[in-house]
């Protein structure tokens, strides 16, 4: 079977479809989400020097104990509530989202309603 035709293949043709015209700048930082089936990762990044700035996941120290499971769309919320407490303590308000492949709803959605609501700006 191609790898082309399985799950896998197609996410990494997304991915790098949506990788292509989805590039951040200094003035614009870019808003890397990632998804698992247990966990939720986001973060802003610099494309210029390569580094992350801000980082937020449900593996997060912050949500140690605090949350039931890490996989819903509950927790996503609070994982874009917390990346958007971060960057606005670094100063960080606009930014370019970078969805990774995966389709627009669900946890990806959430996070990124939940971001915009705690002050992002993309």
């Amino acid at each position: 079977m191609s790898p082309q035709l399985t799950k896998k293949g197609a996410w990494l043709r997304r991915k790098r479809r949506v990788c292509k015209k989805v590039k951040g700048n200094s003035l614009h930082l870019r808003l890397n989400v990632y998804r698992s089936n247990k966990h939720i990762y986001a973060q802003i990044i610099d494309d210029t020097t390569g580094h992350t700035q801000v980082f937020a996941s449900t593996t997060s120290k912050e949500f140690k104990g605090t949350l039931k499971q890490t996989g819903n769309i509950a927790a996503a919320k609070k994982v874009g509530e917390l990346l958007a407490q971060k960057c606005l303590g670094k100063n960080i308000t606009k930014v370019v989202f970078d969805r990774n492949g995966f389709l627009f709803h669900g946890r990806v959605k959430a996070l990124a309603q939940s971001a915009r609501e705690g002050g992002l700006k993309f």
